[in-house]
């Protein structure tokens, strides 16, 4: 059995197989290595009586990211197309939020929308401000992703479907969404994972997600080391299967490339 890589070459799976594991190996030696010649050991044996808090954080993670992912697709789509309006206010207001966010770094923006704009209108729920912060954040990015799809799309294609007749309804829903689709879909399931990952900054404003559950736990019991390693796992837990999925549909809306 052959597989591909990114220059078409074909390579056997048992070479795949034998080099990932070798390349493995390697990392896990020197990491051991770097372990031994500073005298660290691992105990993880407080896990299991910590199961229940660290489950709760495990949802809390969850919920922030499909949460944030839904909200912010939303907040997208509507930067995307505001970026493409006639009226000159919407398209300057929508580039202005895509430039001010994707230039500055997120913790920044959690300490101003929590405690300056969250503090100004009300909202102490720390949930609901982490699910804004988030999709605030990865929206000005899901709004390139979109847009970028939209411009990349063929306006002879729109042009045909006017020609035969089409109405505005039908080119939406027969010719845009289907590519658009295609365009964008492999994009925001990879900017998935960021929102996983990016979650961990709301333990800043004491969010008690995965983050903030191991910093917790890691001051009571002062494993630090192993609270983090372990932290790594988890989020590794959610975003692998998100990245895998990414690529799948890479190769599987490669022609619309």
């Amino acid at each position: 059995m052959n597989i591909f890589v990114a220059n078409h070459e074909k390579i056997r799976l048992w070479q795949a197989a034998f080099n990932m594991l070798l390349l493995c190996v390697i990392l896990v030696w020197v990491f051991w290595l770097a372990l031994s010649r500073i005298g660290v050991s691992f105990d993880f044996s407080f896990l299991p009586d910590l199961r229940g808090r660290l489950f709760s954080g495990f949802l809390m993670t969850v919920a922030l990211s499909l949460s944030g992912m839904v909200v912010s697709l939303l907040l997208g789509i509507v930067s995307a197309v505001g970026q493409s309006s006639r009226v000159l206010i919407l398209r300057y207001l929508a580039k202005l939020y895509v430039t001010f966010i994707r230039g500055t770094p997120l913790i920044m923006q959690i300490y101003l929308f929590f405690y300056i704009v969250g503090t100004a209108f009300g909202i102490e729920n720390r949930f609901i401000c982490g699910v804004l912060i988030l999709s605030i954040f990865e929206g000005a990015y899901i709004a390139e992703i979109v847009r970028g799809s939209l411009l990349s799309m063929d306006e002879t294609q729109l042009e045909a479907a006017k020609a035969v007749g089409f109405t505005k309804r039908q080119i939406l829903t027969l010719v845009v969404l289907p590519q658009l689709t295609a365009r964008t879909l492999p994009a925001l399931t990879g900017q998935f994972a960021s929102v996983i990952k990016d979650s961990s900054l709301l333990s800043v404003i004491a969010v008690i997600e995965l983050t903030q559950t191991m910093r917790e736990i890691s001051a009571v019991n002062f494993k630090l080391f192993e609270c983090y390693l372990f932290l790594g796992v988890l989020y590794l837990v959610l975003t692998l299967p998100v990245s895998l999925m990414s690529k799948r549909l890479e190769r599987r809306f490669a022609f619309a490339a």
